[in-house]
């Protein structure tokens, strides 16, 4: 794995933990959770930005949406305790998928 997926697995994680913190902020109303999100996000941001130097914005964009997708409906079910239904499992299901699908050597995905 190269430096700049390693960085794109950092996006997800900021974004997703952003996500977290952006439903504990309460609305921006706690000032805590509101500035650790904005902060989050930015450092997204600035690792998908510093990915895109080296590799292609038609395979890290949907890594980085889907991934952060996925990670914030999981995670909002194992420690938020959202509801979970086998339309949502399904749905993550083809989340992930499709990003598969995006990144398949013969699509022009990662073995570029």
């Amino acid at each position: 794995m190269t430096p700049a997926w390693l960085l794109v697995g950092g996006a997800i994680v900021a974004e997703v933990s952003a996500a977290l913190l952006l439903r504990r902020s309460d609305g921006f109303t706690r000032p805590l959770p509101s500035v650790g999100a904005l902060v989050t996000f930015a450092l997204a941001f600035w690792c998908i930005s510093r990915a895109l130097l080296s590799l292609p914005v038609s395979s890290v964009y949907p890594v980085w949406a889907g991934g952060g997708t996925a990670g914030a409906a999981l995670l909002g079910i194992v420690l938020l305790g959202e509801r979970v239904h086998r339309y949502k499992l399904a749905g993550i299901a083809c989340v992930v998928a499709g990003i598969v699908l995006l990144n398949l050597p013969a699509a022009g995905g990662l073995a570029h």
